[in-house]
């Protein structure tokens, strides 16, 4: 099935809310704008795919040094790493992860916590 990227991301107005793109395979892609400072947190048993498709964005993790990622550059944050997400302006990107992972894993639910399921 056919998507355009940026009218997906056009239709979002609110950051840090994942919207599921497209489901493949148990997995899910996701589009989400980020702007400021996720908290911190880990996915026990999933590895999350961030691309950036417009802006940068920062990934920190506790025991490793921070990546910054520019559109068209990825990383892939291994389950169990403590991380946390950040941008000083806004970004879009595209997540890949199993299908029903809670955005902010293992970190207690606040207003950074994204309905399961929504789509765009």
């Amino acid at each position: 099935m056919k998507t355009s990227l940026p009218e997906k991301f056009a239709r979002i107005t609110e950051p840090w809310r994942p919207k599921v793109a497209a489901e493949l395979n148990g997995q899910e892609v996701k589009l989400v704008k980020v702007q400021g400072t996720f908290p911190w947190h880990a996915h026990a048993a999933e590895d999350e795919l961030f691309l950036v498709w417009r802006g940068e964005m920062r990934i920190e993790f506790e025991d490793r040094p921070a990546v910054t990622l520019a559109a068209g550059e990825m990383c892939v944050v291994p389950c169990g790493l403590r991380h946390r997400t950040l941008a000083e302006a806004e970004a879009e990107v595209l997540i890949f992860e199993p299908a029903a992972v809670v955005n902010t894993g293992d970190a207690a639910p606040s207003e950074f916590t994204a309905p399961m399921g929504a789509k765009i």
